[in-house]
């Protein structure tokens, strides 16, 4: 029974502090040394592990006799005819007498390999394990949990399952000498628990912000604490999701709000007077008026410190945040344009000519224009590398910006798509037909259609998405929760009494903790009203 435990010349040192796991017979890192001989037997063995050759024995009664004869008769056989006595032998045991034999053998082949381990292979060997592995692993004594707690291994695993490092908002916290909390892993729990709560939590009452009288609200906006809704009433507010308060009213528009973007405290708003502004939405106070469109400005999208409006005059303009001036105008168009998207390199937008037109607003060039719709393009999503557009004929279309080539045609739905949202490969669409679908515009394969006995009574009129979960808004006054793996219902986090009735759901807004819903109705059935759910129990109990 050999066991090869030369470690050859490059034996590694252990440095000083490590506290090994607790165990019987564990081999401790301090006993390793190289070795010139191999062991050849059990005593050997023990002896090569640090253990003294004179283990604990029965003391039951004296040694049968001719004991030593028979050990001498035993030494002398071949390892072959060693075992095949062996294998009598344990035939011959009663199950206590075997249960004994285990005792004695097993805890010297029982080694504690990851203490064993550089750090630095040992935490790679941790890589493979999944979180809930490591938590338990933690467990096992204060090196293992050293070594779970280890915040790279913690930021993989959140690099894993896609949760970014603005989670990570803790100070590393000292939990006693030598040892610091991960704050990655308190991301990835915090993350875990949200998610939680998010499908099976309890839902609370929502805090209800009640605000444009019974006008619509067109258009909302949510970012960090505060909430922006725009509405056809001419104004837009600012609110507070801690609490619930209207902030201010931002008022200067002679027409009503028909489209806004958002980034910190800057808040840009276009409207049916043919222009847009920029708001600070800390003080209210609006810092340009730009003055170009001849129509309402229908769409825009902001990058960094510039934006791109659509207006229903057929033309596009960038403007730049700051000093308010009109950069590029971007003509072609024969039609209103209704949706556009700016990365910062290229503007693509979607008019009611049935067109989608790429740009390079530096030029003022037209670069492609999309052709094969056969109806008015509502929506439209933009990668850097892939267009996608949304049309009343129903199909949706996956273009390749470079080239200006239709690389897929994703036919399903019955109706405008009048919503969508892009990340990666997989694209969320909603439709009036009152389904949306997922789907994977690499392969133009349709992965799930969310609809069955759960599904929207109505047209769908917003969507959001995540890592796992899907959010969308209906005209039948519901706001529905589903999984992206599979395509299931959850349940729904809004349902409004008046749903069906004339009640709706008009846009959504969610973080990663929070869901804002923008409700009302036409018929005076629902106030106009905003409803915010929070799903971050911490957040709830401060």
């Amino acid at each position: 029974m050999k066991r090869k435990l030369d470690h050859g010349p490059d034996v590694r040192p252990f440095s000083s502090g490590k506290k090994h796991c607790k165990g019987s017979n564990y081999l401790s890192p301090s006993s390793l040394v190289p070795f010139q001989t191999t062991p050849t037997t059990f005593g050997d063995l023990r002896a090569a592990n640090g253990h003294s050759a004179q283990r604990r024995r029965v003391t039951s009664g004296p040694p049968p006799s001719g004991l030593q004869d028979w050990l001498h008769t035993f030494q002398a056989w071949s390892g072959s005819e060693r075992l095949l006595a062996l294998d009598d032998l344990i035939d011959s045991c009663e199950s206590n007498q075997v249960k004994h034999m285990m005792q004695v053998i097993e805890p010297q082949f029982q080694r504690d390999f990851i203490s064993l381990l550089p750090k630095e292979l040992a935490l790679y060997v941790l890589t493979f394990l999944e979180p809930r592995d490591l938590m338990q692993a933690a467990q096992t004594c204060s090196y293992w949990r050293i070594l779970a707690e280890d915040n790279l291994l913690w930021r993989e695993k959140c690099r894993e399952e896609g949760i970014e490092e603005s989670l990570v908002v803790k100070r590393r916290k000292t939990l006693k000498p030598g040892f610091l909390h991960s704050p990655w892993k308190s991301a990835y729990v915090q993350q875990h628990r949200i998610e939680s709560n998010w499908r099976t939590g309890d839902i609370t009452s929502p805090k209800v912000l009640k605000g444009h009288d019974d006008h619509v609200i067109t258009c909302l906006q949510f970012c960090g604490d505060l909430i922006v809704s725009g509405s056809d009433d001419n104004t837009l507010k600012v609110w507070s999701a801690l609490t619930s308060k209207c902030l201010r009213t931002l008022v200067g528009h002679t027409g009503g709000v028909w489209s806004s973007q958002m980034s910190g405290n800057i808040v840009i708003s276009g409207s049916t007077d043919r222009t847009l502004k920029v708001w600070d939405a800390e003080n209210g106070e609006c810092l340009h008026t730009l003055y170009g469109h001849t129509s309402t400005v229908r769409c825009i999208h902001l990058h960094d410190k510039q934006v791109v409006s659509g207006s229903r005059d057929a033309t596009l303009r960038l403007w730049d945040v700051d000093s308010g001036e009109c950069l590029h105008v971007l003509t072609g168009h024969v039609a209103a344009v209704r949706c556009v998207q700016y990365d910062g390199r290229r503007v693509v937008s979607g008019g009611y000519d049935f067109m989608v037109k790429v740009w390079d607003p530096e030029t003022e060039t037209c670069l492609h224009t999309l052709q094969g719709h056969t109806n008015r393009v509502y929506s439209l999503q933009f990668d850097g590398a892939y267009v996608v557009s949304g049309s009343l004929d129903t199909s949706i279309r996956v273009w390749d910006v470079v080239t200006g080539g239709c690389v897929h045609t994703l036919t399903g739905h019955q109706s405008l798509t009048s919503g969508m949202e892009l990340k990666n490969n997989i694209l969320v669409s909603g439709n009036a037909d009152s389904t949306v679908r997922v789907w994977d515009i690499r392969t133009g394969q349709c992965l799930h259609t969310l609809q069955g006995p759960h599904k929207h009574q109505s047209a769908v009129t917003c969507l959001q998405f995540s890592r796992t979960l899907v959010v969308s808004s209906s005209d039948d006054g519901t706001v529905k929760l589903w999984s992206l793996a599979t395509g299931e219902w959850i349940r729904d986090l809004v349902a409004l009494q008046s749903g069906g009735s004339g009640g709706v759901v008009w846009r959504i807004r969610a973080s990663n903790t929070r869901l804002v819903a923008a409700v009302g109705s036409r018929n005076g059935t629902e106030e106009t009203k905003l409803m915010v759910l929070d799903f971050d129990l911490t957040d709830n109990q401060k």
